[in-house]
């Protein structure tokens, strides 16, 4: 199954930036309500386990908060390839938006 990838470098501390993202789910279902429904998130100390739905497509994933970086990797349903780079663009946007 394919992949996205996306990394966001901050310039915070690590609790901080955990902090800042702990919205990160709430502020996606705010930002792109009329894209994205059944959203779903789980905080295991510092990776967020998430899911949510777009275009009838199910995607699936984990954000980590690293020292110098967020990275957020999940699988990419085939059916959901050619939104790729849309869903990559949008999560390192919204991610940006709250580290700031």
């Amino acid at each position: 199954m394919p992949q996205f990838d996306v990394t966001v470098p901050h310039g915070q501390s690590k609790d901080d930036a955990h902090e800042r993202l702990k919205s990160f789910s709430e502020k996606v279902k705010e930002h792109y309500a009329d894209m994205v429904k059944d959203v779903e998130q789980q905080w295991e100390g510092d990776t967020l386990h998430f899911g949510f739905k777009t275009m009838g497509v199910g995607i699936k994933g984990d954000l980590v908060v690293n020292e110098n970086d967020v990275r957020v990797r999940g699988d990419l349903p085939f059916t959901a390839m050619m939104f790729k780079g849309k869903i990559e663009s949008a999560l390192r946007d919204e991610i940006t938006r709250l580290l700031g």
